[in-house]
């Protein structure tokens, strides 16, 4: 399975892995809500949750810090937390820094262990829409609902009309909601393996070779 995931780097090639799914669709996740809603001036925003066993400190630096970032979303990050600075990421775990298939997201504002404001700033190759994406913004929300467990509520806004709007809108309701489920599941099973995972995917695409599957 080709993993590539934001509304931050963790979703934005997140929906290829959809791709192996019938229909992808955020509801494959029920640990997500889905509050989506139509914005005063008709442009919708996409609105996904999950509570997160854990309080918002932690979760924060799971999207603030490189450490936290590649525990989870990606083997390879580098975040610079500051306003105009940028969360940078690969699923490419032998990518570098500055790569031109790195994932970028431009800080636009944050608030310590309560919001993250993103914009994309630079897609993979062969994304679906980066230009449309990029005039969206992405705002993530920790709010503790009690000493140990965070709602993480994650708004992408500005999706206008027409249909290529409505293509990337599609693509990151599942994208968005595998990134919180897969948010959720670095909180309850522990950091992510990546070199298990990629030692897996080998495994899985031999066997397709193996027995002629496409």
């Amino acid at each position: 399975m080709h993993r590539i995931s934001l509304a931050l780097a963790a979703a934005l090639a997140a929906t290829c892995a959809g791709a192996a799914l019938a229909e992808p669709s955020w509801r494959h996740f029920k640990d997500v809500t889905n509050t989506s809603f139509i914005e005063p001036d008709g442009d919708r925003s996409l609105q996904l949750s999950v509570d997160v066993p854990a309080p918002p400190h932690d979760v924060f630096a799971a999207f603030g810090t490189s450490e936290g970032f590649s525990s989870w979303a990606v083997p390879v990050a580098k975040v610079d937390l500051r306003v105009g600075g940028m969360i940078e990421a690969s699923y490419d775990s032998h990518a570098k820094p500055g790569d031109p298939d790195n994932i970028k997201n431009a800080i636009v504002a944050y608030i310590p262990d309560r919001l993250l404001v993103i914009r994309n700033v630079q897609a993979p190759a062969g994304f679906v829409d980066s230009a449309l994406f990029q005039k969206t913004v992405t705002m993530i929300e920790f709010a503790p609902l009690d000493a140990k467990t965070t709602r993480v509520t994650l708004t992408n806004a500005g999706y206008g009309p027409g249909v290529g709007f409505g293509d990337v809108y599609s693509h990151f309701e599942w994208g968005n909601a595998y990134t919180l489920h897969e948010l959720r599941a670095r909180f309850v099973n522990g950091p992510v393996d990546w070199a298990a995972v990629e030692a897996k995917e080998k495994a899985h695409a031999a066997t397709k070779v193996v027995t002629g599957q496409h």
